[in-house]
């Protein structure tokens, strides 16, 4: 097995800015809608969480090479939590903000589409993202590895858990803005606004989402 760090092409006394830059390259490198496969992508991501994982000393390295982090599992709520879902271009085309006190209220009473607003169970065990996939919703992503900004979501009300994120600045995660591909529900109600990819802050972050449906319900 290559070493992580040959892996992500970096040497091993490069910084966590290149080493997150290397990510990203990666990421877009070997994704399969960009023309790469599942094995090369899946490396690259535990590569990534293997030097994380050295490097901040939170999880444990197995003898297989697998990192895993002890803490994210027993942060998520074991019951499961209830989360209450709002879509940010509803907020942007009715100019609502997302510092409006009673935002989900408004949104509740403004007899929204299902895809727009509601709410579904996430189960222990899945990460938000794969949540609205399994309750019916095609929620936007591009790369499921942490390496971009297409599924962010903006935590309105609760909390969340990422277990590695080196992708969003700090004031942006000290706004509420987490990643669903890897972040999982930390309380038992939570309110989020998905669909933030659109924020001007996150521009930089996008990567082209080649599977992107706009978000709809089975039901």
């Amino acid at each position: 097995m290559d070493a992580p760090f040959e892996v992500l092409g970096v040497d091993p006394d490069a910084d966590d800015a290149e080493i997150d830059q290397a990510y990203r390259r990666r990421v877009m490198e070997t994704h399969p809608d960009q023309g790469g496969s599942v094995r090369a992508f899946q490396r690259v991501k535990t590569a990534y969480e293997q030097i994380v994982s050295m490097r901040n000393g939170e999880a444990e390295i197995g003898r297989d090479g697998d990192a895993r982090d002890g803490d994210a599992s027993d942060h998520h709520h074991d019951a499961g939590s209830r989360v209450e879902y709002l879509n940010y271009e509803v907020i942007d085309d009715r100019g609502w903000s997302l510092d409006d006190d009673d935002l989900f209220a408004t949104a509740a009473a403004a007899d929204l589409d299902p895809q727009d607003y509601g709410e579904f169970l996430v189960e222990p065990g899945e990460t938000l993202l794969e949540a609205a996939e399994n309750r019916g919703f095609a929620w936007p992503y591009a790369c499921r590895g942490g390496a971009c900004a297409n599924c962010a979501v903006a935590v309105v009300e609760g909390e969340m858990t990422v277990p590695i994120d080196h992708v969003l600045s700090s004031e942006m995660t000290e706004r509420g803005i987490h990643l669903s591909c890897i972040g999982a529900p930390a309380t038992a109600e939570m309110q989020v606004v998905y669909n933030v990819k659109h924020m001007p802050e996150l521009d930089e972050l996008r990567l082209p989402a080649y599977r992107f449906e706009r978000t709809q319900s089975v039901d």
